[in-house]
């Protein structure tokens, strides 16, 4: 065997912005929808910045026809002078080379805290566009340059006198790079809402100029403008709008050597705890070395309180961190000079020193908060009680699950159809509505890899329990003991026995609920299950639709409507029905001219319930991989989950009146 030649010839050198379009993922994390949006981020955290160091109190986002963004700010301009060292205008140079910018120096940069922390946001974002122009407003002029893939196609000039001052860039992605490059005017408003919080009295417009706007986004209007001077107490405010809340939000900040510390937290009478935390401004979304701070400095400062005033008794334990959290809903702000994040995407902030930083400003303030509102201070402490006292029961009633089972032998429940094969990776549980459906499923399914769970009725609305009350229902308890991972305290997620769980419900209304019931179970006790990828819908078709002997199934009307005109049939050629035996008299074709004109009918057959097919249909249809569509559960947006979830299945009627008056003119298949 010949050894392979290896010299230098072999050794590739990119040279400028090269490496970022070799590989686009190490710098913004994907090349799907998230990463085109991170380009975004970049410009907008850009201009974040310069309001951030009080340079800037308005910024403009534009999205355009020809499928581009742009965003301007009244911040101090982009320098335009000549660079000491590379001799070329700092415009180019901190838009075509990765590392340059102004957030390195420390005080003497301009910049005392960032979010872009590695100075390649505006040059990647350069990189990974058709195109890109940048004007500066400096001096009362205008400077202006464009690019190519992150090459300059002009050199900087200056192109008339203005009056304003800042910095605006358009750009156009690139889709040799992106799988889409179509941006998602509802992901940028929620971003942006974020930022106006955050950075309290900077006004950010939202406009979308363009003529023709996706389906998704014809919902909401073309222009939007966020400013809050309440900042982030208004943000805990606008987290809590369909919860019942306990007092008004508890806001206070303190400066520490370490850096800026914002609080704002309000508790709710809901069961969940909802933290969001950042750090110059940028979502921190896997927490990090000041949220550790805040979680650790709430439970002692609370329990100290109770204590002290006799809200605890001697004898009864410290309330749990669980405990002290079961309903907060808290937003975490810290700038820090030199932030080290895990990533370019900055999921984590790394700097120990904000644990400390965190911790003594919460110990502190909200100590202090507390004894000057001894009012809702009580009320605080009586839900941690509330909180303690139903965990002691969900304890108990978790153990009795636990102990039945480990006495059984790990006794599934009699209802499972289980599958033979014992490894998680290749197994799936379905999870089926009703007997009707469990019996063709379990008859129709591939016995080795694949498991059936009827569900009789509809389950218990975890939103508003606690995990007590969930487990004293018989229907959950299957569910929880047939997927093997425990639950609260105890959970695993490593013990979980199938890789693939998958809600199938009938596609009408109450499917619909069914469905709705057991993802707010999933989402609420089993978010590892959807982050992990476990979590599945099916997709039932709703037709069965027949010529003479071509026989196929559609998944949707447009679907049904694309298949007729492949036929070339018209709606009165079609004999639809719910019931299964007469379609099948219906695809009879004869030779008599009765029969003939019965040739060119389709028989159309509108499955409203899952038991409504054979076992031979469902597994075509909805069980065999080759065939079957599903759909996988994702959460891009942990806050607006919560915030559906919350809306649609908790105790608070307005918001859910408010939420069917708004959409109902949206619905397009509702079966009444």
């Amino acid at each position: 065997m010949t050894a392979q030649k290896y010299t230098a010839e072999q050794i590739q050198v990119l040279e400028g912005l090269d490496p970022v379009r070799k590989r686009p993922g190490m710098y913004i994390g994907s090349t799907d929808q998230r990463g085109l949006h991170h380009l975004v981020w970049e410009i907008v955290d850009n201009a974040i910045d310069e309001a951030m160091a009080g340079h800037c109190d308005t910024i403009t986002l534009t999205l355009l026809d020809d499928g581009s963004v742009s965003v301007e700010d009244n911040g101090r301009g982009i320098p335009v002078d000549i660079h000491p060292v590379v001799k070329r205008p700092a415009l180019e140079v901190v838009l075509t080379t990765l590392h340059a910018g102004g957030k390195f120096g420390g005080d003497a940069s301009g910049y005392k805290v960032s979010g872009g922390l590695h100075g390649v946001g505006g040059s990647v974002v350069n990189a990974l566009s058709v195109k890109m122009r940048a004007e500066v407003y400096r001096d009362g002029k205008v400077y202006a340059q464009e690019y190519a893939r992150g090459k300059p196609t002009m050199d900087v000039k200056t192109q008339g006198k203005t009056d304003k001052r800042g910095t605006f860039i358009q750009f156009s992605p690139d889709p040799q790079i992106f799988d889409t490059t179509q941006f998602s005017l509802d992901m940028i408003l929620t971003r942006l809402r974020q930022q106006a919080y955050l950075t309290r009295g900077v006004s950010i417009s939202v406009m979308d100029a363009r003529s023709k706007r996706p389906e998704e986004d014809l919902a909401y209007p073309r222009l939007y403008r966020f400013h809050f001077e309440g900042g982030i107490a208004a943000y805990v405010a606008h987290l809590n709008e369909s919860k019942e809340a306990i007092g008004e939000p508890i806001w206070f900040e303190k400066d520490q050597p370490e850096g800026f510390v914002e609080v704002a937290l309000q508790y709710t009478q809901t069961f969940q705890e909802h933290v969001v935390s950042f750090a110059n401004n940028i979502h921190t979304v896997e927490g990090g070395h000041h949220l550790t701070g805040f979680k650790a400095a709430i439970t002692r400062t609370i329990n100290a309180y109770a204590r002290n005033f006799g809200l605890l008794k001697e004898k009864e334990e410290n309330l749990t961190a669980d405990d002290v959290r079961e309903g907060l809903t808290a937003v975490i702000s810290v700038r820090l000079k030199d932030a080290q994040f895990e990533g370019q995407t900055k999921g984590k902030l790394g700097n120990a020193e904000m644990k400390t930083a965190v911790e003594t400003v919460v110990n502190e303030k909200l100590s202090q908060y507390l004894e000057e509102h001894p009012g809702e201070a009580k009320d605080v402490i009586a839900k941690c009680l509330l909180a303690a006292r139903a965990r002691l029961a969900a304890r108990a009633a978790r153990d009795s699950v636990i102990r039945k089972g480990v006495l059984e032998g790990m006794t599934l429940p009699g209802k499972l159809a289980d599958c033979s094969n014992k490894d998680p990776a290749q197994c799936e549980l379905y999870i089926v509505e009703g007997d009707s459906a469990g019996g063709s499923a379990k008859q129709g399914r591939k016995r080795e890899f694949q498991a059936i769970l009827p569900l009789k009725g509809k389950i218990l609305n975890v939103e508003q329990a606690r995990l007590d009350k969930m487990l004293a229902n018989n229907e959950i308890k299957a569910l929880i003991v047939a997927l093997g991972m425990g639950v609260g305290e105890v959970k695993d997620v490593s013990k979980l026995r199938y890789h693939r769980v998958v809600i199938m419900t009938d596609a009408d209304v109450d499917g619909a609920h069914i469905r709705t019931l057991l993802l707010t179970l999933f989402y609420r006790y089993f978010p590892e299950l959807i982050e992990g990828g476990y979590l599945y819908i099916a997709q039932p078709p709703l037709y069965k639709m027949q010529k003479e002997k071509d026989v196929r199934y559609a998944y949707s009307d447009s679907e049904k409507g694309a298949m007729l005109k492949e036929w070339g049939i018209k709606n009165e050629d079609t004999d639809e029905s719910d019931e299964s035996e007469e379609s099948e008299e219906e695809a009879t074709a004869g030779e008599t001219a009765k029969h003939a004109k019965k040739a060119r009918k389709v028989s159309i057959q509108r499955y409203k319930g899952l038991g409504e097919m054979n076992p031979e249909q469902l597994w075509e249809t909805t069980l065999d991989p080759q065939n079957r569509i599903m759909l996988k559960v994702m959460i891009e947006d942990a806050e607006k989950a919560d915030a559906v979830f919350t809306t649609l299945m908790g105790s608070e009627v307005a918001p859910r009146r408010k939420f069917i008056q708004t959409h109902a003119k949206t619905v397009t298949n509702l079966d009444i």
